[in-house]
């Protein structure tokens, strides 16, 4: 490894503008983007915008090489999680450097890996590359990788897509080849309110959902006792969690409606469809005894985001390249989920790769070590020699 290196003054100064865009994830990043645009158009890059519905936030795919031929694509996230009740020592959106570390919101997670991309692109530009290098830039990766799904359906459209993808999540420069799927999802149970005096009368909506909640906790505990299981994940198994219950008005009312979100955290090839499905079953046999009082009773699930496990081959061309350009063999697996599931699901084999830890990410005083910039910028150095023609 490089840590002993230092990072050049253009990313450092690049990784300072990104922290200033506040690109929360409820807030447009067309600044950011446009900032990158301008910056990768100067180095002579095609540049190719996708937007939401609101056109208040765009995804940049761009190119820069010889055209016609599929590229090495390096991809990250533009928007950040909220500072919002966090106790930051300084202004989260001003980059501080102390003790050879930047401090920011997003200096891990992930806009120095972008920053970098940024920085080198005038150097790709410069070399003669049998292959073009490619950038994607996403929005809104944090509230469920949202903008890169356009991205991809917009790159699918190509002549060429991309033969491999590098995501620059923060995994300290290691290269992960497997990530976790995620499932989200909303229960609303539809209950009938009553005088808690005649409770036989109502549909109590509360005591419903923790009978369906109950399930779930039955079901983590059967995993977790029997499997399936794969031992590079921390923990090595599918896990269930329920994050937010909210239902009725007052102790003496039945409830007439209660929701609450959980998750499926997945390994890659655990089919989380069979798990919804047995969850499905088990709460249609409650419903019976809910109609049987109030024909309006109910219970309703809302899968409203789905996210893609990873799990690319050991001798994968993505992985081969990832660990020749890191100088380690050595590869991991990660329980957080990226992008990469995604691309690896839209036919471009993809790896996790890029500098600062996990372990900094989404905190107050958020930070990068020097090192790791060096480290990410050393990492595509040795990327723009691989790509250049001898």
């Amino acid at each position: 490894m490089t840590s002993d290196l230092s990072p050049s003054p253009a990313c450092v100064t690049l990784i300072e503008r990104a922290v200033g865009f506040d690109t929360t994830s409820y807030k447009s990043n067309l600044d950011f983007i446009n900032h990158a645009a301008e910056v990768l158009e100067g180095a002579g890059a095609r540049i190719r915008l996708t937007f939401d519905d609101a056109r208040e936030k765009a995804n940049l795919f761009a190119s820069i090489g010889p055209e016609g031929r599929p590229g090495i694509l390096l991809s990250g996230h533009t928007d950040v999680v909220p500072v919002d009740g966090q106790a930051w020592t300084h202004d989260p959106f001003r980059a501080v450097l102390r003790d050879d570390r930047l401090y920011g919101r997003g200096t891990a997670d992930m806009k120095s890996f972008i920053a970098i991309c940024l920085a080198l692109a005038p150097e790709f530009a410069a070399r003669r590359l049998g292959l073009p290098i490619q950038f994607a830039f996403s929005y809104d990766e944090e509230v469920g990788c949202v903008g890169v799904r356009r991205l991809i359906h917009d790159i699918a459209g190509l002549p060429e897509r991309p033969k491999l993808c590098i995501v620059g999540e923060p995994t300290e420069m290691k290269v992960i080849i497997g990530h976790k799927g995620k499932k989200n999802v909303r229960c609303t149970v539809h209950g009938k309110e009553c005088h808690s005096a005649l409770n036989h009368r109502g549909v109590n909506a509360v005591e419903i959902a923790a009978d369906i909640i109950s399930f779930l906790r039955a079901m983590q505990r059967r995993i977790r006792e029997n499997g399936p299981f794969d031992l590079g994940f921390e923990p090595p198994y599918t896990t269930i969690h329920t994050g937010l219950v909210h239902g009725g008005t007052a102790l003496n009312i039945v409830p007439a409606e209660c929701g609450f979100e959980f998750e499926f955290r997945n390994l890659p090839d655990h089919d989380v469809e069979v798990l919804m499905a047995e969850l499905r079953g088990f709460a249609q046999d409650l419903v019976p005894e809910m109609l049987a009082v109030d024909e309006g009773a109910g219970i309703t699930f809302d899968e409203y985001n789905t996210t893609a496990g990873l799990l690319t081959g050991e001798d994968d061309e993505a992985a081969v390249l990832a660990r020749q350009l890191s100088g380690n063999n050595d590869t991991a697996k990660v329980s957080f989920t990226t992008e990469a599931g995604l691309f690896h699901h839209a036919g471009i084999p993809a790896v996790v790769c890029g500098p600062g830890s996990i372990q900094q990410a989404h905190k107050p005083d958020e930070f990068v070590t020097l090192a790791q910039v060096a480290e990410g910028e050393a990492f595509l150095r040795r990327l723009m020699d691989v790509m250049t023609e001898r």
